[in-house]
């Protein structure tokens, strides 16, 4: 399939151009006054869909309200083959949204909204689909960055050209797109489950990682080595009390105090740019909390600078340092720094004398993340963890060849996990572009054979025009 996404203007033989405001009758959504509305279905009220319910071409019936049914005309009760449009809305992106209504529904549809009902003479479904094309976008968005609109008009309606094919070739167009989008919606679905097991597996990793499942065979291996108990040159700190018994680790681990056996230091300086510039813009890299890596790992840029005014108040931290954040909605978010950093009063940094031991705490933190979290307290509104909660947190600590393997072979299975995402991207951008594809093809008359003994387009808008022409008369 060819990457094309836009509609050619070269129409098949038996196509013409129409006016989208002249395939269908508009009606306006339900008005109703803020006192009359329930978030809850009442006896005698019908459900009302807004803008937030059009999500991604289709309908969700979440977050409905409903409003009393003598709200609602005859002609606002919605039906199937109704297309349900975004008329306005404080955001342009979604004026112009549209959803199709796949079967009768007893609802309706807000004041914020509109339907598009097509001619009975045309395939609702075609004019739904059009509606989902890359054309149909693009002119929106030029009518709202040529008059600056925030509502979708008869006349921007009436600017927007619909290629109409024969109805037959309509009919045959809407049940082959139907038939091959279905296989990209599945097709989607399941690149999304792919998505959701790689993040399980790294959970799983890290899980076994933590517990000394990882390396089983390695011990078996490697007996003779001394234990984690070893590593403990100051055992100043408790393992804190925990609600949940701590469980069994392996021969030779031990479960201890953080602090006894990383180092734990808070960042220091933390005005902003904005607020204070006259420390920034210099030759020391600076990050926030903002700059840790969601998911853990190398901590490997910076977006600002200090300079040497800055340094002198701030706190430089060596490469290779755990780094973690201790406040608000980032916390628990850990790194390990790929150079050195000065860092905010926001960051913690732990140190254990070793490259690899830090990579191993750092892999702990990130897997323990969400308890971590659940052990931070509230100061000003806000969620933060000092080093009074971070030293007496049990570590479950292997010896330190055994962390210097397990670092290893996560990071390894991890890199695997990379590789296969980066994949799984380039296949979700692919299946993406499949869409607007087809429907380009679709409306510009390259889905289907055309048939020669079709009626051509040009009669069937002729007879809408003659019943619109009745119907006013």
């Amino acid at each position: 399939m060819n990457n094309e996404s836009t509609i050619s203007n070269e129409l098949p033989k038996g196509w013409v151009t129409a006016p989208l405001d002249s395939l269908c009758q508009k009606f306006r959504g339900v008005s109703y006054g803020k006192d009359d509305a329930s978030a809850v279905p009442k006896k005698g009220y019908v459900p009302i869909l807004r803008a937030n319910n059009l999500q991604n071409d289709r309908l969700t019936f979440d977050d409905l309200v409903w409003v009393p049914a003598d709200c609602v005309s005859d002609q606002q009760k919605l039906r199937a083959g109704d297309i349900v449009v975004a008329m306005s809305s404080g955001s342009k992106s979604i004026v112009g949204k549209t959803a199709q209504v796949m079967e009768d529904w007893q609802g309706s549809f807000g004041a914020f909204c509109g339907v598009l009902r097509a001619w009975p003479e045309l395939n609702s479904r075609y004019v739904g689909m059009f509606l989902r094309t890359r054309e149909y976008r693009n002119t929106i968005s030029e009518l709202a960055a040529g008059s600056n609109i925030n509502n979708l008009k008869n006349e921007h309606l009436a600017a927007i050209e619909v290629p109409v094919a024969p109805l037959p070739e309509q009919q045959l167009i809407v049940a082959k797109l139907e038939t091959m989008l279905g296989k990209v919606d599945v097709s989607q679905q399941r690149l999304t489950k792919i998505s959701v097991l790689l993040k399980r597996f790294r959970q799983s990793v890290l899980s076994a990682a933590c517990a000394g499942c990882l390396t089983t065979d390695w011990r078996e291996e490697n007996e003779n080595i001394p234990t984690a108990d070893t590593l403990i040159k100051d055992a100043q700190f408790e393992i804190a009390q925990s609600e949940i018994e701590l469980p069994e680790l392996p021969e030779k681990w031990n479960w201890v105090a953080l602090g006894n056996y990383a180092r734990c230091f808070r960042g220091r300086f933390s005005p902003r740019p904005r607020n204070d510039p006259r420390y920034f813009n210099g030759k020391h890299p600076f990050i926030q909390i903002g700059n840790l890596p969601r998911e853990g790992g190398l901590v490997s840029s910076h977006v600002q600078t200090l300079n040497d005014e800055g340094l002198a108040v701030s706190r430089k931290f060596p490469k290779g340092t755990v780094v973690i954040a201790i406040v608000g909605a980032t916390i628990g978010n850990t790194g390990v720094l790929a150079y050195e950093m000065c860092v905010t009063d926001s960051i913690v940094g732990l140190e254990t004398g070793d490259e690899l031991g830090n990579r191993y705490v750092e892999l702990f933190l990130r897997h323990k993340k969400d308890d971590v979290r659940q052990i931070s307290y509230s100061s000003g509104g806000q969620p933060n963890i000092n080093l009074a909660v971070l030293n007496p947190y049990p570590l479950a600590l292997p010896p330190l060849a055994e962390q210097q393997e397990i670092v290893r072979r996560v990071e390894g299975l991890f890199a695997l996990a990379d590789q296969l995402e980066l994949r799984l991207k380039m296949a979700i951008s692919r299946v993406r572009g499949i869409t607007p594809s087809l429907l380009a093809r679709a409306f510009a008359g390259k889905l289907v054979s055309q048939n020669s003994a079709d009626e051509p387009a040009e009669k069937l808008l002729a007879r809408i025009k003659n019943f619109q022409t009745r119907k006013v008369k």
